[in-house]
């Protein structure tokens, strides 16, 4: 059937597809290694599959739903992937190298990016992120649509995995700051619930930036703005010294200290932080207070 919908895995994720689907009418046929998984979405309406090949074999649109892309390439190796028609989604979390192998086995591939919690797919607050091959998203948006906010980022198969991956990263990055301060100020017997206040108020100042430092990095413009890189690196030296030993590490400060240091090196200390990812003084290093090109 030209509207028979495949979902293969059906965790927490797959699950939550599956029944969002149903749930606007839609033929969705699944399989799960573990069979017995599969009891509530059959008794809720869909339709279960012995196999990967005959869940796979009347649909135009497969959802793999899985843990990994090692999965995702298992899965792949069990059906032709290359069958007219056919367009192959993966949603799952993984480098952009494994969206690049995995592209590989079906002709028209679409990566995901899943940036949303189970029970968030069917709401607006779910963001899924697709790259791959632009007709096969076209073909199917209305259907991929009724999962969350999708986004096509890009006909690389890789695109999306780009996204996806950074954007966790800046989530980690954000969080383990976070815990890395309040495991800090409880250590000094600060009450960590009376820090927080002021711990939110300083995240929002980076969150309130982004728009503005996005542009800088664009533009490759890096106006010093609070500080200059110098007064930075003083601040990120005293940081070092008092993250010394934490259990969380010191939060790539060392290697963000060696940055400026190099930056300024080559004569830009004039320039605020957003330098520090620029390609200004890639050919110098210091070396025992000298500089060296």
């Amino acid at each position: 059937m030209d509207n028979r919908i495949t979902v293969i895995g059906t965790g927490a994720i797959g699950g939550a597809v599956t029944r969002r689907l149903l749930a606007a009418g839609r033929d969705v046929v699944v399989w799960n290694r573990t069979a017995a998984r599969v009891a509530p979405l059959v008794a809720a309406g869909a339709r279960p599959a012995d196999s990967i090949a005959a869940a796979t074999a009347s649909s135009r649109l497969v959802l793999l739903t899985l843990t990994d892309y090692a999965a995702v390439r298992e899965c792949l190796a069990q059906f032709d992937g290359h069958r007219p028609g056919l367009t192959v989604v993966a949603l799952c979390t993984g480098t952009p190298h494994d969206a690049q192998q995995a592209a590989q086995q079906a002709a028209r591939y679409l990566d995901g990016g899943v940036q949303a919690a189970p029970e968030a797919i069917g709401t607006a607050s779910a963001t899924f992120l697709f790259s791959g091959s632009r007709d096969a998203f076209d073909e199917h948006a209305a259907t991929l649509g009724l999962l969350g906010s999708v986004r096509f980022v890009g006909e690389a198969p890789e695109a999306a995995a780009i996204w996806d991956l950074t954007l966790f990263g800046v989530w980690y990055d954000a969080q383990l700051g976070l815990l890395r301060a309040l495991e800090t100020v409880r250590a000094a017997g600060v009450d960590v619930t009376d820090f927080a206040g002021t711990a939110g108020k300083q995240l929002g100042y980076v969150v309130s930036a982004v728009t503005g430092t996005a542009a800088e990095v664009q533009r490759g413009v890096y106006p010093s703005g609070p500080a200059t890189l110098p007064e930075h690196l003083t601040v990120i030296r005293q940081l070092l010294e008092h993250r010394a030993g934490h259990r969380l590490g010191d939060g790539g400060l060392a290697a963000v200290a060696a940055r400026i240091e190099t930056l300024v090196a080559a004569g830009h200390g004039s320039d605020g932080l957003t330098a520090t990812v620029s390609e200004a003084g890639s050919d110098c290093r210091v070396t025992a207070g000298t500089q060296e090109w």
